[in-house]
């Protein structure tokens, strides 16, 4: 992926409604964290997804995913191609050992991960209006979050992995909020904070889901809408990094 691929914005154009973390607090940044998954900074990757520290801790039943990376999080956004057919996201995301039914997804189904996303060509949250402009349908480009079902899918390339689809016909159990694209995708309005080199997501789940010890990675990745927005409907084109090199989730949620 090269740097062209990007739109390098004013921190306050680019987010939006998205809540800006108050002040400095550089100690509730994930690579301060005890637990944290460290990664080595690497010059040669996008500052703003390379990871430095990844990290979920609970309170309750609110986890509080961040991530720390090398630049200023969430500093890129993709550049607009004009349709939803080939559009481009790039994302942060967290995947977790967690069941997709903890979230609403028919259960079994794949690797569930909370993600925060950016995507100008298309909008699927569909209750929430991020800009602030009235139109809750026109703000795709602001970061915003996702739970998402991760499963291998070998038509987007050898060994890759994409949002688990939903063929015609079949009918799965979803989350409420499911914003009715037909794959295994919730928009559930959790805002995602920045501050720096910090983004954040807190995210509430049920209370009935034990979230004692949850493994979890963090990932920074771009995706792409099936050119002819069909099976499989969102790939995983570009791994910019991970934060435990193998997707090993080695993380704890505590």
């Amino acid at each position: 992926m090269t740097r062209s691929f990007f739109t390098l914005t004013t921190i306050a154009s680019l987010l939006g409604a998205s809540a800006m973390a108050e002040g400095g607090h550089d100690h509730g940044h994930a690579i301060n964290q005890d637990g944290a998954i460290l990664s080595d900074a690497d010059t040669a990757k996008i500052a703003s997804f390379d990871i430095l520290a990844a990290h979920a801790h609970r309170k309750g039943n609110v986890v509080t995913f961040h991530m720390t990376t090398n630049g200023v999080a969430g500093a890129d956004v993709p550049d607009a191609t004009g349709g939803v057919g080939g559009a481009n996201v790039l994302s942060y995301v967290w995947p977790t050992s967690l069941d997709p039914s903890a979230v609403g997804f028919e259960g079994g189904t794949g690797i569930l991960a909370m993600a925060a996303t950016s995507h100008p060509d298309f909008d699927d949250t569909p209750l929430f209006d991020e800009n602030n402009d009235g139109d809750p349908g026109n703000d795709g480009i602001v970061w915003h979050s996702h739970w998402v079902v991760l499963t291998p899918t070998e038509a987007c390339g050898p060994g890759a992995l994409a949002v688990r689809d939903i063929p015609d016909g079949e009918t799965p159990q979803l989350p409420a909020t499911w914003p009715g694209f037909p794959i295994f995708l919730d928009s559930p309005g959790f805002t995602p904070l920045f501050d720096g080199p910090e983004i954040a997501v807190n995210v509430g789940v049920r209370s009935d889901v034990d979230l004692e010890g949850v493994a979890y990675d963090g990932v920074t990745a771009a995706l792409r809408v099936n050119a002819n927005i069909h099976s499989p409907l969102l790939c995983v084109v570009d791994v910019f990094d991970v934060a435990s090199g193998d997707l090993s989730l080695p993380g704890k949620v505590k």
